[in-house]
């Protein structure tokens, strides 16, 4: 089974910085890879904390969020990714958005990332070991993707309308849901995923506003 910590056991067992560098008031999930073939780079997550956001390297896959940080009804939930340095191989980051018991092995959440090559993925995490598509992998133009220099920024978010939902990257919405079935949910804790063996992902400009 797929190991889960919170930030608190997590540094107890593995890296005593991680507590010291993440934002405060942030709590952090872990996913360690269980798949041989692409396991993790390094054993630890670091996070650091910048004037407008966080810096994230993996690493195992983490979650992020800040319980203060709620939204419900009708709202805008964006922030901005600049992806310092390809993965070896593809890999997600972005938004969660509808959070509930991201401590235990009950979590729930929708998330909207997108990948190094120009894809995104829009998935519904039910509990520990069950993630529903709601849109699989996809291409689309509106993504950045890497340049010389390595590096690519895309703006996202998820605007949650009373009937629908929009998920926008730098401007032009890439898909839209009605608020049915797994993809009806909205209502909860918000923060961002990112997924393992990323070198460094950039996040600024969180925010929700209505």
């Amino acid at each position: 089974m797929i190991r889960r910590l919170t930030m608190a056991v997590f540094a107890l067992l593995i890296a005593v910085p991680v507590t010291a560098q993440a934002p405060a008031g942030w709590q952090m999930r872990v996913d360690h890879s269980t798949n041989a073939n692409d396991p993790d780079d390094v054993p630890e997550v670091r996070v650091v904390s910048l004037t407008n956001g966080l810096e994230v390297h993996t690493g195992p896959a983490v979650t992020l969020w800040n319980p203060a940080n709620t939204a419900s009804g009708a709202y805008t939930l964006e922030g901005t990714f600049t992806l310092l340095a390809p993965s070896g191989h593809v890999n997600y980051y972005g938004l969660i958005y509808g959070a509930g018991a991201l401590e235990g092995a009950q979590e729930n959440y929708i998330y909207f990332l997108v990948g190094q090559n120009g894809t995104f993925v829009i998935r519904h995490r039910a509990g520990n070991e069950t993630v529903h598509d709601i849109m699989g992998r996809t291409a689309n133009a509106a993504i950045a993707q890497p340049g010389a220099n390595g590096q690519s920024t895309n703006q996202l978010q998820v605007r949650v309308g009373a009937d629908e939902t929009q998920f926008v990257v730098n401007g032009t919405v890439v898909h839209t849901a009605p608020k049915t079935g797994m993809a009806a949910r909205s209502d909860g804790m918000w923060g961002v995923r990112v997924n393992h063996v990323i070198p460094g992902v950039r996040i600024e400009g969180l925010r929700v506003t209505r």
